[in-house]
């Protein structure tokens, strides 16, 4: 059975987010418009404002879109009868694969050039963006739930995880003051992630 066809909105919406990608990435947030993303996207500047309120809501949309990717893997699912250490794991290094990438990285320089001067913009798209649910969020509730870690805060618990790969997979490759991870490399941060949550966390 083949899936569902894309609608008129649905198309104009990704043509907007394409257009989008590229203005921001070439010219920066700041000295791009609404007018000439709605020119580059070849839709009305009025169908660009019913799709997305304001450029932060784009370029936060871009960059939540690429997050999703990691959020969504099927891997992500809880196995109630296999190892904890190699289940998060996977799930790690697949979020460490997505936010070391160069589209990820550039996308957030962009945002942080454009937001560094717009605190109260940046704190309301980070609230929006942070309640969303997260591949490594939900394994945690899973898992203990089932018994199998111990009391915790699982918002907590997963910024933690998410503080200590981003000090060595995004921060400073987005300050350019260290490469990319290799893969060997991202599966090392990913396995010593594992590991020191679940020498505090697992029953």
């Amino acid at each position: 059975m083949s899936n569902k066809p894309p609608t008129r909105s649905e198309l104009k919406h990704q043509a907007i987010l394409d257009a989008a990608k590229q203005a921001f990435l070439e010219h920066g947030v700041q000295n791009t418009s609404m007018d000439e993303l709605a020119a580059l996207a070849q839709v009305s500047k009025r169908t660009v404002y019913n799709h997305f309120s304001s450029k932060e809501a784009l370029i936060m949309e871009l960059i939540g879109s690429l997050w999703r990717q990691a959020a969504d893997i099927p891997s992500a699912n809880y196995d109630p009868e296999g190892d904890l250490h190699p289940q998060l794991c996977r799930l790690i290094e697949a979020e460490i694969t997505v936010i070391s990438g160069q589209e990820y990285l550039a996308l957030n320089r962009v945002a942080f050039d454009y937001f560094f001067h717009r605190p109260d913009a940046l704190r309301g798209e980070v609230e929006k963006f942070s309640r969303s649910e997260t591949g490594v969020k939900r394994w945690i509730r899973a898992a203990h739930k089932d018994g199998r870690l111990r009391k915790l805060d699982e918002e907590i618990a997963s910024g933690q995880i998410h503080s200590l790969i981003k000090g060595s997979c995004f921060w400073p490759q987005m300050a350019q003051v260290a490469p990319l991870l290799n893969k060997d490399e991202r599966h090392a941060l990913a396995d010593r992630t594992a590991a020191m949550f679940l020498s505090h966390y697992q029953v």
